[in-house]
């Protein structure tokens, strides 16, 4: 499959909470210690399959990207 979006991080699913109607999935990012969460619908985090310890790849699209320091 290829995608328009560049943004393409890849990890390994450390948690997965069905709620009645949303999930949230955390993904470990490869290579640190960093986690992205996500909420998406449970039907389709049922459908994908989505189980603990499961690599992964996180698409991140968007129209406003924030940057901080200190």
């Amino acid at each position: 499959m290829r995608l328009s979006t560049r943004n393409q991080l890849k990890g390994i699913i450390t948690e997965v909470d069905l709620g009645s109607v949303m999930a949230i999935v955390k993904v470990r990012l490869d290579g640190g210690d960093q986690v992205v969460m996500s909420s998406i619908t449970k039907d389709a985090a049922v459908d994908l399959g989505l189980a603990v310890g499961q690599p992964a790849t996180v698409f991140i699209k968007s129209t406003e990207v924030t940057i901080g320091v200190e």
